[in-house]
């Protein structure tokens, strides 16, 4: 996992060395909140949760798992989306993948197939040719995957993508992010639960999910006007 001490430099934050509880997080503990908060895209009570992933990186494939099956357990009280994180900058081949498979609306199907590409089948989707070459293999039609993959927004979105994640003080995956405000991750909870297994992180880190959407809806409730006496 990538050293916690990197992405906390990056926040301009320090960790507690205490572990609270999952279920009540605590501010600089099992969660960090953004000295710069990013606008959300959602309204009302709904909460926006950004996970910035990689899919060569096998802590974002032990996630995966539990955090699909937390996102369908949240259903209608969240928007969740997905960030490709670009590690080799502007170019990355695996955001642009990530990206013409959004755009094309193959998203949600494929990003199992690309995981267990990666990390079962043991594939080098690395560069531009092995990637167009694995989706012909898995039936997307050459033409209308590379109509995308050269598409003029697709490469737009593309270089965007390291302002992006410097925006969210993203430097290493997964991270996850509450309403553009509140950081967490499975590297963050290990930093303060050191004894903790992989298995075990995952299932922690969706309960502070938990908690800090219900934070954040809570926070997003008008409050009740004051009784006057009569």
């Amino acid at each position: 996992m990538r050293s916690l001490r990197f992405a906390l430099a990056a926040l301009g934050l320090v960790a507690s060395t205490a572990f609270a509880s999952p279920t009540a997080p605590q501010n600089g503990a099992e969660y960090m909140t953004l000295p710069s908060p990013q606008p959300s895209q959602t309204v009302g009570k709904k909460v926006e949760v950004i996970e910035f992933f990689m899919y060569h990186c096998p802590h974002c494939n032990a996630l995966e798992p539990t955090l699909e099956a937390w996102v369908k357990k949240q259903g209608d009280n969240i928007n969740f989306k997905r960030i490709h994180f670009p590690y080799s900058g502007p170019a990355d081949p695996e955001s642009h993948l990530f990206l013409t498979l959004e755009a094309m609306g193959k998203s949600e199907e494929f990003t199992p197939k690309v995981f267990r590409a990666f990390h079962v089948d043991h594939e080098r989707l690395t560069s531009d040719d092995a990637i167009v070459d694995w989706a012909v293999k898995n039936g997307i039609p050459k033409d209308k995957f590379l109509n995308y993959w050269n598409s003029f927004g697709i490469l737009t979105k593309l270089k965007r993508l390291p302002a992006i994640a410097a925006a969210y003080k993203v430097d290493g995956v997964p991270t996850l992010v509450i309403d553009g405000r509140y950081v967490t991750s499975p590297s963050i909870l290990g930093a303060v639960n050191k004894n903790a297994t992989e298995p075990s992180l995952m299932q922690t880190t969706t309960q502070v999910l938990d908690a800090l959407v219900a934070k954040v809806q809570k926070e997003k409730t008008p409050a009740a006007p004051a009784k006057t006496k009569k």
